[in-house]
C-alpha cells in the first residue's frame, strides 16, 4: 500500500514518513499541490496526507482537482483550526482533518482507520497479542491474564507502538518525538518514567521484565 505525504514542512514529511514506513506501508512525498495531484493518479496509492497551505498549488485547489478523477482517502494537515477552514476542506473533498501539531499516533489511527472505510474487505487486526500482554487498539484497552489494566493515555500510546514493532529498538529522544513532540526532547526521564510505570502494571516476572526490554546505552525495545 501507497501513501502519499504532501506537505512542504520537510521536517514533518520525514517524521511521518518514519512512522507509516514503521507500520508497513511504501511512502511517497511531496511539497505542493502539484505533487498531490500527481499522486493521487498513481492507482497504487490508497490514501493521501495533503497540508492546506502550501505553495505553487494549496491543498484546497489539489484537493478539488483530485476529486474531478479519483475519489482517494485525502487527508487534510492545517496549522489553523477555524471551523470555516474544515468546512472549506471536507466542501472541497476532504475525508479527515487534522490540526497541526497532532500527535503521531492519531494520525495513524485516522490513517487506519480510512483505509478500513475504503477497503471493507480487508483484514482488522484490533487486537495484537505478546505473551501474557493484549491490546485492543479499537478500545484502547490492555489486558495482562485476560485482566483489564488502568493505564493512563500516554501509557497506552507507549505500549502500542512497542508492541507494534517487536524487537525494534527506541531511544529515549525517538520516543518523546514520536509520543510528546519536539518541545519535550529536553526531558528524557518522561520516557524513564513511563517505562517503569508500564512494567509495574505489564510485568509480574519477579526475576525481572520479560517484554518490556532495556537496551543498555541505547534505549527500549518490546521482546516478542
Amino acid at each position: 500500500m501507497k501513501i502519499a505525504v504532501i506537505d512542504d514542512e520537510a521536517l514533518l514529511v520525514k517524521g511521518i514518513r518514519f512512522n507509516l514506513q514503521n507500520e508497513g506501508y511504501t511512502v511517497l512525498t511531496g511539497g505542493n499541490g502539484e505533487d498531490a495531484v500527481a499522486a493521487a493518479r498513481d492507482p497504487e496509492v490508497g490514501l493521501i496526507i495533503l497540508d492546506l497551505m502550501m505553495p505553487v498549488m494549496d491543498g484546497l485547489t489539489a484537493c478539488q482537482q483530485i476529486r474531478e478523477f479519483s475519489d482517494v482517502p485525502i487527508i487534510m494537515l492545517t496549522a489553523k483550526a477555524e471551523d470555516m477552514d474544515k468546512l472549506l476542506g471536507f466542501e472541497h473533498g476532504a475525508d479527515d482533518y487534522l490540526t497541526k501539531p497532532f500527535n503521531i499516533l492519531e494520525l495513524k489511527a485516522r490513517v487506519r482507520a480510512l483505509l478500513r472505510r475504503a477497503n471493507p474487505g480487508a483484514p482488522k487486526k484490533k487486537r495484537i497479542t505478546c505473551g501474557n500482554i493484549t491490546i485492543d487498539t479499537d478500545e484502547r484497552n490492555v489486558y495482562w491474564n485476560g485482566e483489564l489494566v488502568d493505564l493512563t493515555a500516554k501509557e497506552f500510546d507507549l505500549i502500542e507502538l512497542l508492541i507494534r514493532n517487536p524487537n525494534r529498538v527506541y531511544s529515549r529522544e525517538n520516543l518523546l518525538d514520536i509520543l510528546w513532540g519536539y518541545e519535550y526532547r529536553s526531558d528524557v526521564r518522561t520516557v524513564d518514567v513511563h517505562i517503569r510505570r508500564l512494567r509495574e502494571k505489564l510485568e509480574q516476572n519477579p526475576a525481572g521484565p520479560e517484554h518490556i526490554m532495556t537496551k543498555w546505552g541505547v534505549g527500549y525495545y518490546f521482546k516478542a
